[in-house]
């Protein structure tokens, strides 16, 4: 008798593994998307990390991102291009170049959206308040 398994253990076992595999999956959806936007020493676009040698440019021109000066400088160049100015020194600011800064912005537009979701809020919510097993 001493080798049967009890199944009210099993089951409970089986549910607190299950609630364990969904908590890590949900602080990994939630670590991915901090991770790639909330990364305060690194470029939001080029990712490259910013000392304070390679972001003065950025915030003296109160940029709605945390770019570098490279990253700044397209940034600059795009809405003035969207103005109607263009550098023509800059040559390879054409139709392309535009359309990938576009994509960047809407991207990071869903981002900002996503995080702002009820959903998203709920799930951190859920996260802050579950007890750390």
């Amino acid at each position: 008798m001493a080798n049967i398994i009890s199944l009210d253990d099993k089951l409970n076992l089986s549910a607190s593994q299950k609630a364990a595999v969904a908590r890590r999956r949900k602080i990994l959806a939630v670590r991915r998307i901090f991770q790639s936007t909330h990364g305060a020493d690194k470029c939001e676009r080029c990712q490259t990390a910013l000392t304070p040698e390679n972001r003065g440019k950025a915030q003296r021109l109160h940029m709605p991102y945390r770019f570098c000066d490279s990253c700044a400088d397209e940034f600059k160049d795009y809405i003035d291009m969207l103005q109607g100015s263009q550098d023509k020194s800059n040559y390879w600011h054409n139709e392309a170049w535009m359309k990938v800064w576009r994509a960047w912005i809407d991207y990071r537009g869903a981002i900002d959206d996503y995080l702002r979701s009820d959903e998203f809020q709920r799930l951190v919510s859920e996260l802050q308040s579950e007890p750390v097993p």
